[in-house]
């Protein structure tokens, strides 16, 4: 079977819905290739980060190391963490030593970690949205091609008032052809998004250990006795 010929021989519906379909799948790849590589570079640069983190003495020489590493969301949770940090230190020594107003400022700290994590998880999450949306609407656009290939078949039989193969195997081709480019769309984008969001979990668990991490730093540092 010609597929190129049967593809130009459809009806106006049915291109059109497999133009439809075209689209989200060559946009949901573009996402899964841009996606994939983005959450690799962040695990990736999380990892040396936090080895970085561990083998540093001081805050300073991570804060200067964190701005090596644009894609790793603990270092932008650390970066805003450690501006807090500053700013409780500033506080601290103009009022000459701890007070009871530090416990506000961790307050301020925590508030600013989880802030910067937030934000984190929403570039992370950037275009998921569509993966989900490929992933659950291309199998039912796909059946309404299903569907209007069958209508045309039985409108072809009423026309020719034949019941042989030969009559209604193009229309019916058109509907198998739309059901397939309707799973093609939609198994990769599932697939996808499950597996890009169990890596995002991963960030944010990790995102929520060294936000706890860097507040017992600063109780032990800027608490108040």
């Amino acid at each position: 079977m010609n597929i190129i010929k049967l593809l130009s021989e459809a009806t106006l519906v049915v291109k059109i819905i497999l133009l439809i379909l075209l689209f989200f799948s060559v946009f949901s790849w573009t996402i899964i290739v841009y996606k994939r590589r983005a959450l690799r570079v962040a695990a990736v640069q999380s990892r040396k980060f936090q080895e970085v983190f561990k083998k540093s003495r001081n805050l300073t020489e991570v804060q200067e190391a964190a701005k090596g590493f644009p894609g790793s969301p603990l270092a932008a949770v650390f970066l805003a963490g450690y501006k807090e940090l500053a700013y409780l230190a500033k506080q601290q020594q103009a009022g000459g030593g701890a007070g009871n107003g530090n416990g506000s400022r961790l307050e301020n700290l925590g508030r600013a970690l989880t802030k910067a994590s937030n934000g984190e998880v929403a570039r992370m999450e950037k275009m998921m949205g569509f993966l989900a949306t490929t992933g659950s609407v291309t199998p039912f656009i796909g059946l309404f091609g299903t569907v209007w290939g069958i209508m045309d078949a039985f409108m072809t039989i009423g026309k020719t008032r034949s019941t042989s193969l030969i009559a209604v195997s193009g229309p019916i081709a058109e509907a198998l052809i739309a059901t397939a480019v309707g799973l093609f769309a939609a198994i990769p984008a599932v697939i996808a998004y499950n597996a890009f969001l169990h890596r995002i979990k991963d960030q944010i668990t990790d995102m929520e250990d060294f936000s706890l991490e860097l507040l017992s730093i600063a109780e032990r540092l800027y608490g108040t006795p």
